[in-house]
């Protein structure tokens, strides 16, 4: 399929993609805010600029997106026909990077929690997911100081 957009329309419309304070970020936010948890939000100094930084609790939290970040078996995690050489090594970049960024993090002592923007599509699933992830962190620091 061939792009129907010419070069200049397809920069604009790339252009428009944000890199945070996305739909799914500012929905997992509100829900942890609710539930009583307070964060930092693209903190700098600490690799990948995390979504969100507890610091009482040692840990950073990203709020990845299936498309760019490959969510493996997620619907929105395909390939564009056109240009695929390009995607795929963008895609592998990206992929290799987040490792890279979760080991440094894991080495300096953070807890990483990586979301899925397809686990926070709705605000059910954005309140659900931010239950889990604050008794995760709950139990976390009770056990920290047992």
């Amino acid at each position: 399929m061939v792009d129907t957009l010419t070069p200049a329309q397809r920069s604009e419309r790339m252009s428009r993609i944000r890199s945070r304070d996305t739909k799914p970020e500012i929905a997992l936010r509100k829900a942890l805010h609710r539930l009583g948890f307070r964060f930092r939000v693209h903190r700098t100094g600490l690799p990948g600029k995390p979504d969100m930084v507890l610091a009482k609790y040692r840990t950073v939290i990203f709020v990845h997106g299936c498309f760019w970040h490959r969510h493996e078996g997620c619907k929105v995690a395909t390939t564009p026909k056109s240009n695929t050489e390009f995607w795929n090594d963008k895609f592998s970049r990206n992929v290799e990077r987040d490792k890279q960024v979760l080991k440094q993090l894991e080495d300096d002592g953070w807890y990483v929690v990586i979301v899925w923007e397809c686990e926070l599509d709705t605000h059910a699933k954005a309140a659900s997911t931010a239950d889990v992830l604050g008794r995760n962190l709950r139990m976390r620091l009770a056990e920290k100081w047992k």
